[in-house]
C-alpha cells in the first residue's frame, strides 16, 4: 500500500477516534498544562479551531492577557505555507478556506517562535499526521529557515497513535500540549 492510501485511511481512523475521545471542557484544562514559563514573551502562531479540533481560544485570549503578540495564519493556495498575520481577541476576523477564520489582509505579518500545530494524531515520538494539505509542514520548513520556532501540537491526549504513515515531507512537532499534560519531544 502507498504512503497515499496509508495516510488516507489513518485520517479516517484518527478522526473516528478524536470524535470519541472529545471533552467539552477540555478547552479550559489546556490552560493548567501550558507551560508558560517556557515559552514567556513568545510570538504564537495560533489557529481557529475547526469542528471537532481541541478549542484552543481559551488559551489565546489567555496568552494575550498574560501580554504574548498573537497571530492566526491565512491559508494561501495549495503548495505555498501559511502566512501568520497578527491577531488580537477584540479583531475581527473573515472567511477562510476550509472552513476557517483568518485575519484581514490589512494586519501584518508575524512571524511566530512558538506555533500551536492542529491535528488529527501524533505519536510520543512528535511525529503528526495532519489534514493532508501539506500547509503546516511547508509553513514549519519555511519559519525554521528563518527563526528558531517551537511547532507545538495541540490535541486530545487520546489522540495518540501508536504509529503513523510518515514521509520525508513530514515535519516533526517539538511538543504536544493537550488537556492532561505538555510534553516536550
Amino acid at each position: 500500500m502507498d504512503i497515499k492510501t496509508q495516510k488516507s485511511r489513518a485520517r479516517i481512523q484518527a478522526k473516528q477516534k478524536r470524535a470519541a475521545v472529545n471533552q467539552p471542557d477540555g478547552d479550559i484544562a489546556l490552560l493548567k498544562y501550558f507551560p508558560a514559563l517556557k515559552f514567556r514573551g513568545a510570538v504564537i502562531g495560533g489557529y481557529w479551531p475547526l469542528p471537532g479540533e481541541l478549542d484552543i481560544r481559551p488559551l489565546l485570549h489567555a496568552c494575550h492577557e498574560a501580554g504574548h503578540k498573537l497571530s492566526l495564519p491565512t491559508t494561501p493556495r495549495k503548495g505555498y505555507p501559511l502566512t501568520f498575520r497578527h491577531w488580537k481577541p477584540s479583531h475581527l476576523l473573515k472567511a477562510g478556506p476550509y472552513n476557517t477564520r483568518e485575519p484581514f489582509s490589512e494586519q501584518p505579518e508575524v512571524l511566530p517562535s512558538l506555533v500551536l500545530v492542529p491535528l488529527l494524531a501524533f505519536t510520543q515520538n512528535g511525529e503528526r499526521l495532519g489534514y493532508g494539505g501539506g500547509f503546516y509542514d511547508r509553513t514549519l520548513a519555511a519559519l525554521k529557515s528563518k527563526q528558531n520556532v517551537f511547532a507545538c501540537g495541540v490535541a486530545y491526549a487520546g489522540q495518540e497513535a501508536a504509529s503513523l504513515p510518515v514521509d520525508e515531507f513530514d515535519h516533526r512537532l517539538d511538543g504536544i500540549l493537550t488537556e492532561s499534560y505538555f510534553k516536550a519531544f
